[in-house]
């Protein structure tokens, strides 16, 4: 009796473990894609996407992290859509990370997004995102999208941002 107390008690415990935390700040992807080639005669743009790691809450001595989730999305229901930046900026204008070390197709509706993690603080209150790609000039624009989120005790917080086309 006594034994099966301690395996019941073992068991218990192994059972209740949360798996091992990701890493703090690396962006997940659920992106699956191929790397390709972008091919001539595409009509190119660049998009800005403003995203906060973090926002001040009653004064700038306190601030709440967030969570951010980039989508980026091809609208069109028939042509792809070439991707061959996402350069992440903090505040300051500094280049952080690229996070498309190589051009993606992004086939017809298809969605490409990234996690950045709530303890990632590096972009600070004034990050942003550029994005550059390409696509046939009868397409319709893509769409960038940005949800922060943080849910702390009983509060709950949540906004969303919609990329600007600067080419």
């Amino acid at each position: 009796m006594k034994h099966w107390f301690f395996f019941l008690l073992c068991s218990v415990l192994i059972l209740s473990c949360n798996p091992a935390p990701e890493a703090q700040g690396q962006a997940k992807s659920a992106f699956k894609g191929q790397a390709s080639n972008i091919p001539s005669g595409l009509e190119s743009g660049q998009s800005y996407l403003s995203v906060y790691s973090h926002i001040y809450s009653k004064s700038q001595a306190r601030s709440e992290d967030l969570t951010i989730t980039i989508s980026l999305r091809n609208t069109d229901p028939e042509y792809p859509l070439y991707l061959s930046k996402a350069e992440y900026y903090n505040t300051h204008g500094e280049a952080i990370k690229n996070y498309l070390d190589h051009s993606v197709k992004l086939e017809a509706l298809e969605t490409l997004e990234w996690v950045i993690d709530q303890k990632d603080r590096s972009g600070g209150s004034g990050a942003n995102f550029l994005f550059s790609w390409a696509q046939d000039s009868l397409a319709s624009d893509p769409l960038f999208e940005a949800v922060m989120i943080s849910t702390s005790g009983q509060q709950g917080l949540s906004f969303h941002t919609t990329a600007k086309r600067i080419r």
